[in-house]
């Protein structure tokens, strides 16, 4: 349990710095993967009927769907800024039927949707 405490510590760390210099894009790339972590990791508190721990992540994961949505801009995004609105909603949905229902096959669409746009953020780096 102390190393797990000096590991998670040396984690935060890391992810403290990393966002510190980070640039918005990858803030935003950075945020879909602690999304993505925490999705994998309740799907094992689902697995494992650790339900305590399902609902902790599950509303880490709704605040990181809350920050996404937040940060668009309605005004200059348009037609991207509201698709984008509509993907975060699905996700949210999503998380909360597996949640209720206790079923990972919820959150296997919650992984496709949020990889696509992942992965298109990614493309859209390379391109910046």
């Amino acid at each position: 349990m102390l190393m797990d405490s000096g590991y998670d510590s040396y984690q935060q760390v890391d992810l403290d710095a990393q966002a510190a210099s980070a640039n918005p894009h990858q803030l935003v790339v950075m945020l879909i993967d602690g999304l993505l972590d925490e999705v994998e990791r309740i799907r094992g508190h689902i697995e494992a009927k650790r339900y305590a721990e399902k609902g902790m992540g599950i509303s880490k994961c709704m605040n990181i769907l809350v920050g996404l949505d937040s940060a668009l801009d309605d005004e200059n995004g348009g037609e991207i800024a509201e698709n984008l609105h509509q993907l975060y909603d699905f996700c949210q949905v999503e998380l909360y039927q597996a949640s209720v229902q206790n079923n990972v096959d919820h959150l296997t669409n919650v992984e496709r949707v949020m990889n696509n746009i992942r992965e298109g953020w990614m493309d859209f780096g390379k391109n910046a």
